[in-house]
């Protein structure tokens, strides 16, 4: 199995950060590897506390099933084949925010996971993240 490197995670984390700057919002920025330990993380100055957990969580239920968050969350509504997934594996979040990230052979390697504004800015702060790799 290939795992992002803490390079790649710390490039991620930075460009997390400057999309962050760019939107004027405040960010907690977790980058897991592809068994899904934590490599890397950022608490932004002022950045909300709760959205500590959320970002990690983000990052992890990304690489579980290997697709956006968001996706997730389109296929776990009530009537969805995925209804209720959110309660599997410790806690899922299947919300926008949670990106998976691939290496340059197509393989994921790992996954970030941006929380602490609208899920809109989260989705893309996590985007820009993963596209640095």
């Amino acid at each position: 199995m290939k795992n992002i490197t803490l390079e790649q995670a710390r490039k991620v984390v930075d460009a997390a950060i400057a999309k962050s700057n760019e939107l004027g919002v405040k960010m907690n920025i977790a980058v897991v590897d592809a068994g899904t330990n934590l490599v890397a993380f950022n608490k932004m100055d002022d950045a909300w506390l709760g959205s500590i957990d959320i970002s990690q969580k983000k990052a992890r239920t990304a690489r579980y099933f290997n697709m956006d968050t968001g996706a997730i969350g389109q296929l776990s509504q009530p009537g969805g084949s995925l209804y209720n997934i959110e309660h599997s594996n410790g806690g899922l979040i299947t919300f926008p925010g949670g990106v998976v990230i691939k290496g340059q052979d197509g393989t994921i390697i790992g996954a970030v996971g941006v929380s602490g504004s609208t899920v809109e800015d989260d989705h893309a702060v996590a985007s820009a993240g993963a596209s640095a790799v």
